[in-house]
């Protein structure tokens, strides 16, 4: 007993007061920190349950979609074992047709219409079908001529970039 009563009167008080301030220090910082995490977590949370929600409302919407493509004509895809009417997609890539010398936004978007998106595609379309259809969309579209237009997406399917580029140097709104 003796011995405690000199440790406690015998030990500096500046000691006691500065491990007194570290332990406090250190209590401090620990819970800001804890709360942050937490304040993390809870924010992780409900971000997944609202993703969880989303994914189950995808879920209960599936469909499944007839894909009609060149090659794969009749060919469905079923996700969820019912069947909707045939329904045209555009390919995943769309070319900018707007690259042709001659094709504008307009032209581009008849195409698009007319099932025309890539460049491979517009060089494989004969000159009598591209008229064809400029001569659908009304008078306005009679002025353009389209016989160098697969010339020029075929060029533009292989990359031939400097080609292209000279050849349209010397045309005029697509005309030679």
């Amino acid at each position: 007993m003796e011995n405690l009563r000199t440790i406690f009167t015998d030990f500096p008080l500046e000691v006691l007061i500065i491990w007194f301030l570290l332990t406090g220090f250190l209590w401090w910082f620990m819970n800001r920190e804890l709360g942050k995490w937490k304040s993390k977590s809870t924010e992780l949370l409900n971000r997944i349950k609202f993703l969880e929600g989303e994914l189950d409302a995808c879920r209960k919407t599936r469909i499944s979609v007839s894909v009609d493509s060149g090659a794969t004509t009749g060919q469905t895809a079923g996700f969820a074992g019912t069947s909707v009417a045939n329904v045209t997609l555009p390919p995943p890539v769309k070319d900018d047709l707007k690259i042709v010398e001659g094709i504008g936004p307009k032209i581009e978007e008849l195409f698009n219409k007319a099932g025309i998106y890539t460049f491979a595609q517009l060089a494989e379309t004969p000159v009598s079908k591209m008229k064809e259809i400029l001569d659908k969309a009304g008078s306005r579209f009679h002025i353009h001529d389209p016989t160098t237009w697969a010339d020029q997406s075929s060029l533009a399917r292989d990359g031939k970039w400097d080609e292209l580029k000279k050849w349209q140097d010397e045309l005029y709104k697509g005309r030679l």
